[in-house]
C-alpha cells in the first residue's frame, strides 16, 4: 500500500487524508501530542514532530513514497525555514527513469530501496507570490511579484523546492490557493461588524476555492501532475471582494456591508485587512481542468457555502464519505468527480 506524510494537518490536510483514508497509509507531522486522537479518528498515524526543530524530523527520511506539504512558513520574515528543513529531512538523494509503469510516473532512486521515498511532493502556495496583477486575468506563467512578506516567504518555499526537486529529480506540484473558505471559514465576524466594503467602481477582484475542492485537487496532483508544474487552485467564481462580503452576508441573513470609496474604506479596517485591499487578480484554471481533468465540486462560493452547510446540519462529511475511483488508464486511486 502507498504510504503518504501530509504535513500539515489543518483543515484542508484532514480532509485529503478522508480521501485517501483505506487506500494508502497515511502519516500526519503534527506539532501537539494531543491533537493525534483527532489523526486517528481520520484514518492517520500521527507522528510528534515540529519543523521548527530540525532534530525531531529524523524520522521523515524515506518514510512516505509522497509528502502532502501544506504546513505555513513563520508568521515572520521573509524565508521559508521550515520548508529548508522538511527538504533536509526528506533527502537529497537523486531520482534515475526507469521504464514507464514502474511506480509513480516512471522514477526511482539510484541508491536502492530505501532512497525510493519520497518520489512525489506536493505543495500548497499562495496566489498572493502574483502579487497585484491590476485586475488582469493570471495564468501559472506569469511572473511571480510578491509585494508583502507573507508572500514572499512563500515565493521561498517554491524556490526551494523547485531547485530540490529539480537536483534530485522528485516529482513536484505547487498549487497556488487563493481565499480558502467552507462552512465555518469564511469572513462572518467581519460581516456581523458591518465593516464597510469598497464601491463597485474602486473593487478589487478575489479569487477562492472550497477546503473540500483544494483537498480534492491536492489527492489529485499526487496522481496526475506533471513534473515541476504549477496550478492555480481556484474556482470558477469571478467575484469582486464587495460581491464576496455580499455573499457570506446573504448566507448568514446579515445585512449586506456598507460600500464606500477606497479612501474610507482603509481608515475603517485593520492594518492586516488593508494588505488584501491592495492587489487585485483574476486566476485562469484552466490548467488544472485541462491537464489534471479536475472537476469542481463547488464551482462557485454560493454553491458551497448553501451545499457545504447543507452536509453540516446531516452531520456527516458530506463529499467525504465519497469512495474514490480507479483511473481507467493506468488504475491510480483518484477522488470521484
Amino acid at each position: 500500500m502507498m504510504r503518504i506524510l501530509i504535513v500539515g494537518c489543518g483543515d484542508v490536510g484532514l480532509r485529503a487524508a478522508r480521501w485517501l483514508q483505506g487506500r494508502a497509509r497515511v502519516y500526519g507531522l503534527i506539532r501537539n501530542p494531543e491533537r493525534a486522537s483527532d489523526l486517528r479518528s481520520a484514518g492517520v498515524v500521527p507522528l510528534v514532530g515540529d519543523l521548527d526543530d530540525r532534530a525531531g524530523l529524523a524520522r521523515l527520511t524515506a518514510l512516505a513514497d509522497a509528502v502532502l506539504h501544506f504546513a505555513p512558513p513563520p508568521a515572520s520574515g521573509h524565508d521559508d525555514p521550515r520548508t529548508q528543513r522538511l527538504i533536509a529531512a526528506l533527502g537529497r538523494r537523486s531520482l534515475a527513469r526507469v521504464k514507464p509503469g514502474n511506480g509513480l510516473k516512471g522514477y526511482a532512486y539510484r541508491h536502492g530501496n530505501k532512497g525510493l521515498r519520497p518520489h512525489t511532493v506536493v505543495y500548497i502556495s499562495t496566489s498572493g507570490v502574483y502579487g497585484d496583477c491590476g485586475g488582469e486575468w493570471v495564468a501559472e506563467t506569469r511572473p511571480i511579484r510578491p509585494r508583502n512578506a507573507r508572500a514572499q516567504r512563500r515565493a521561498d518555499a517554491e524556490r526551494q523546492l523547485r531547485r530540490w526537486a529539480g537536483r534530485t529529480g522528485r516529482r513536484l506540484a505547487i498549487l497556488r490557493a487563493p481565499g480558502i473558505y467552507a462552512e465555518g471559514r469564511m469572513p462572518a465576524e467581519r460581516v456581523r461588524q458591518g465593516l464597510p466594503a469598497l464601491l463597485p467602481e474602486e473593487d478589487i477582484h478575489t479569487n477562492h476555492i472550497h477546503a473540500e475542492d483544494l483537498a480534492r485537487l491536492a489527492v489529485c496532483a499526487l496522481f496526475r501532475a506533471r513534473a515541476n508544474r504549477v496550478y492555480n487552485a481556484v474556482d470558477d467564481s469571478g467575484l469582486k471582494m464587495g460581491d464576496w462580503f455580499d455573499v457570506v452576508a446573504d448566507h448568514l441573513g446579515l445585512p449586506r456591508p456598507p460600500r464606500l470609496t477606497k479612501d474610507e474604506v482603509m481608515a475603517a479596517v485593520t492594518p492586516a485587512m488593508r494588505s488584501f485591499l491592495t492587489e487585485s487578480r483574476r486566476l485562469s484554471n484552466r490548467r488544472i481542468k485541462r491537464e489534471l481533468r479536475f472537476r469542481l465540486r463547488y464551482p462557485t462560493v454560493r454553491e458551497g457555502l448553501r451545499e457545504g452547510a447543507a452536509a453540516s446540519h446531516r452531520g456527516g462529511r458530506g463529499v467525504l464519505s465519497q469512495p474514490c475511483r480507479r483511473s481507467q488508464d493506468d488504475g491510480r486511486v483518484l477522488p470521484v468527480e
